[in-house]
């Protein structure tokens, strides 16, 4: 049966990237009532970042070229790296386990936020595939960052997501469903986009419903 990996990492516990990835989320579930829905916020059970012991299991399995998701723990010689690698072992079954991946990510500063930033350092090796599985990313942005718009430039959550998709996962067409111009909520300067930004939350919890039937 098909499963779904559902990441969030939103410091908010109310916030629209929440809002879209559980859009799609709902939807993914009405589709697959007999699936496997996996969650896991590293918003608020974060995900410790790599430490050398780390860095040691990832040396190993570079020089052996080790190759085999499955074959990862043949690394670990150490007590050090047994504490690492029993940080990493669930994290990693997780992704191994899932055939959809949804990421629920806010853009923090044209970027990710740390949480996410932390979690794909443990689950990430030299060399690995993850090809076959289809990747999602629910976002939320304060601003406008589509093509064309001002800020388009300053994108570095998409770009940065989609490159490291395909280039550590072998995963080429990751999906993104972008919530745009949150910050017409609060800033004053930017209140005259406050219609545009209902837009495109509407149009973005569309797309998630009606992607989550079809993934």
């Amino acid at each position: 049966m098909a499963t779904l990996l559902h990441l969030e990492a939103s410091a908010r516990r109310r916030s629209i990237s929440r809002e879209v990835g559980e859009a799609f989320a709902a939807s993914w579930r009405a589709a697959h009532p007999g699936g496997t829905y996996l969650h896991r916020d590293l918003a608020l059970d974060p995900v410790p970042f790599i430490g050398e012991a780390w860095t040691e299991l990832c040396d190993h399995i570079l020089a052996n070229t080790i190759t085999e998701i499955d074959r990862y723990k043949e690394a670990v010689r150490t007590p050090a790296q047994a504490e690492a690698w029993a940080v990493v072992e669930p994290l990693l079954n997780e992704l191994v386990a899932a055939d959809v991946v949804l990421i629920s990510t806010p853009m923090y500063n044209y970027s990710i936020p740390a949480s996410l930033k932390a979690w794909l350092d443990q689950v990430t090796f030299p060399k690995m595939s993850l090809a076959g599985r289809r990747f999602v990313v629910a976002t939320a942005r304060g601003g406008s960052y589509s093509p064309g718009a001002p800020k388009a430039r300053f994108d570095y959550q998409e770009r940065f997501l989609r490159d490291f998709f395909a280039g550590h996962f072998a995963v080429e067409d990751t999906t993104f469903i972008n919530a745009e111009l949150a910050n017409s909520r609060l800033d004053p300067a930017l209140a005259h986009l406050r219609t545009a930004h209902d837009a495109s939350l509407a149009a973005a919890l569309q797309a998630a419903h009606d992607l989550g039937k079809d993934f």
